[in-house]
């Protein structure tokens, strides 16, 4: 996806999408070589010749890429694919902009990346940095490596701020919820404006403009 859309400039759904055809076509060629294999298989003496018994079954399944592909978590995809519709949407109608200047104008770049990092626990990480990405603010190297920073710790602050807490609660249902993480945000909060201070004292030179 990456290659296509910077040496091709194609778009990066097309990327995807050929990556997805060729696990697939991959797929294909596995189920149709083990179902030749099968089919090798050695007959008995009591068993007609060229035929197996009605009931006959391998011990194993041939490999089906879409059995996998069932198994995947499509509630967490489509939830991931409405938001990205809903930044895509903001972003088209001009209300990004409005907000970048809000933030990263009238606030600061420092105040508006940590705020970013509070907020991406509440709408999920991805999202939120899908949407700095599509303000694309003018800021220096430092800043930009803080509200990576901010973003992805941030978004350990609720289970629903990133994409592994909402998948886990899907697989986990019951043993992992909304109010079992919530335990332990204090201690998230403390590594959260920890990691900032690390920050500023390992990286205060990208700061400076």
């Amino acid at each position: 996806t990456v290659v296509m859309h910077h040496f091709l400039e194609m778009p990066p759904f097309l990327g995807m999408m050929t990556g997805l055809g060729i696990l697939k076509s991959y797929g294909h060629w596995i189920r149709r070589k083990e179902l030749v294999e099968w089919t090798d298989i050695p007959i008995s003496d009591d068993e007609q010749t060229g035929q197996r018994p009605a009931l006959w079954k391998p011990a194993v399944k041939p490999f089906n890429i879409f059995i996998s592909m069932k198994r995947v978590e499509w509630d967490t995809l489509m939830f991931f694919y409405g938001i990205m519709l809903c930044v895509g949407g903001l972003g088209a109608l001009g209300y990004l902009a409005v907000l970048s200047s809000l933030l990263y104008q009238d606030l600061g770049a420092t105040a508006a990346n940590i705020l970013v990092g509070i907020l991406s626990a509440v709408i999920d990480n991805i999202p939120i940095m899908f949407a700095v990405l599509s303000m694309n603010p003018d800021m220096n190297l430092g800043q930009w490596l803080l509200v990576t920073l901010t973003a992805g710790v941030g978004g350990s602050l609720l289970s629903i701020g990133s994409a592994a807490g909402v998948a886990l609660m899907g697989q986990a249902r019951g043993v992992y919820t909304f109010f079992a993480h919530l335990k332990w945000t204090w201690a998230i909060a403390l590594g959260y404006a920890a990691s900032i201070g690390v920050h500023w004292m390992m990286n205060g030179h990208l700061f400076t403009p």
